[in-house]
Parts: structure tokens; sequence; C-alpha cells
């Protein structure tokens, strides 16, 4: 691990409501909902939907921003895979004191818009690049010193999850580590019920309908397949990481660190 001085504060940039649109994607009913797409419209809205669909958001955005601090090595990168709109990459030229270079890939070239407009609103100071790639297949990860894979693995096919976290492995140096946050299946369907009933009352209190937040769950049925945390800790140890540890749970949702 290494430290750093002078010491950074760890803040998480609260979004501008002003310059986010509402999330009222799911609001209308339809008769064949299609499957989630991170396409323009969800673009425009999705940190406002970010914000109120993931509990505990800015929390897991603020000791994320700490966890990559204690692994940032000058001279290397930091990887947000799947940036969407770059709010962790923003907040990463905050919360890391030492010199790295950010680099953010998604597959969405809308999502790599507005990623690109929101980090030179923020003006950050790090040098930073965006690449649009599928993370599904083959792309580039080397001198990292942190990979982030927020809300992210998710979405990747199951079928290539275990290559994708062996190249993240490969391209970390030594002593570095990936920052993981996902939905997760509960150990047990009986508790899995209870826990994704207790996180729509979140997404209710969070002011969205039953109609949307079903609406929701069938966009996403095909779309965002969950692993059990003992299975994402599995495939982590399994692939070579030395250390790992659950930072973060709440319910069905859980950020894992694990290092090289």
């Amino acid at each position: 691990m290494h430290s750093h001085s002078p010491k950074v504060e760890h803040t998480y940039p609260v979004p501008d409501r002003e310059r986010v649109l509402p999330d009222n994607i799911f609001d209308t009913p339809t008769s064949i909902v299609q499957d989630f797409s991170f396409n323009s419209k969800v673009a425009s809205v999705f940190d406002d939907m970010v914000d109120r669909s993931v509990p505990y958001y800015r929390e897991i955005q603020r000791m994320t921003g700490q966890l990559a601090a204690d692994f940032a090595i000058p001279d290397t990168r930091i990887y947000d895979l799947g940036c969407a709109t770059g709010t962790t990459m923003a907040l990463m030229d905050h919360s890391v004191a030492a010199a790295v270079t950010l680099v953010g890939v998604d597959n969405s070239a809308d999502m790599l818009e507005k990623c690109r407009e929101k980090l030179e609103v923020a003006k950050i100071e790090k040098r930073f690049e965006l690449v649009e790639a599928d993370l599904n297949l083959d792309f580039e990860i080397k001198n990292a010193s942190v990979v982030l894979l927020v809300l992210t693995l998710q979405f990747v096919r199951p079928l290539h999850r275990e290559r994708l976290i062996k190249r993240i492995f490969d391209g970390l140096v030594p002593g570095g580590c990936v920052i993981l946050v996902e939905k997760v299946l509960g150990e047990s369907s009986h508790l899995n019920r209870q826990f994704i009933e207790h996180y729509y009352e979140l997404k209710r209190a969070m002011g969205y309908s039953d109609l949307e937040i079903s609406q929701k769950r069938e966009a996403l049925e095909n779309v965002l397949v969950p692993y059990r945390l003992t299975e994402n800790l599995e495939l982590l140890a399994k692939i070579g990481f030395t250390q790992e540890d659950t930072f973060f749970k709440w319910y069905n949702f859980c950020g894992i660190v694990a290092v090289k």
C-alpha cells in the first residue's frame, strides 16, 4: 500500500441539479418493454438515475475515492471500466493525490460524450483519456495501479467475465487493486427476495412508482445478470488476487477491493 502527501480531502462531487435531467424513462406504460440500453436517452438522465437507484451511492463513491487514493502510484493509470458520464473519474481528480492518468472506457458513445463534457466543465487537473470499447471483447489495460468496475461487471456477459478479470489482473502493476461495486444475489432465495423488496422500498422512497420499478426490472432482466457475492470473490481469487475484502454491503449491493 502506498501513502501520499499532501493529504487530499475525499469528497463526492454532488451532481449539479440544474444540469441533471430527471429520470422518467419508465414512467409511461408500454406493451413491450425494450431491453435496457445505455443510449442517448439514458445518458441524458443517468446521473439522476444512479443517484436515486443505487443505495448509498454517494458514500460508495466516497469510499471508492479513498481506496483508489490508497493504491494509486505516480506515473501509472487508473482505469474506470464502464465510466458512464464520468462521475467517478471526476472524483478521482479530487481524491487521488498521485500524478496518474485517468482512463475511462465505455461502449456507449453517448455516455462518453457526456463524460468528456463533465470532465471539461469540472476542469480536472489530471490527464485523461476516453476509450470507446466493448468490455466483452479485447481491449488494452496496461500500467494500471487501480482498475474500477463500479456497477459494470454485472452488465458484462457471464461468459466473458473471467477473461475480463484476467485482463485486469495482467494489466495491474504489483500491489495494484481492482475496486468492484456490484448488484448481487443473496446467498439464499428466501433472503434474496426480502433484500429485493427492501430495495424496491428504497426506490419508492426516492420517488419511483411501481410502474417505473416493474418496467425497469423487465428491461434489465436479460441485460443485468448478477452473481452472488461469494461467486465474485471466488472469481477474483481464481484469477490470482492475493487479498480481497468487502468494504460495503447493503442488501443486494456490495463493494469489493482485491489486491494483486
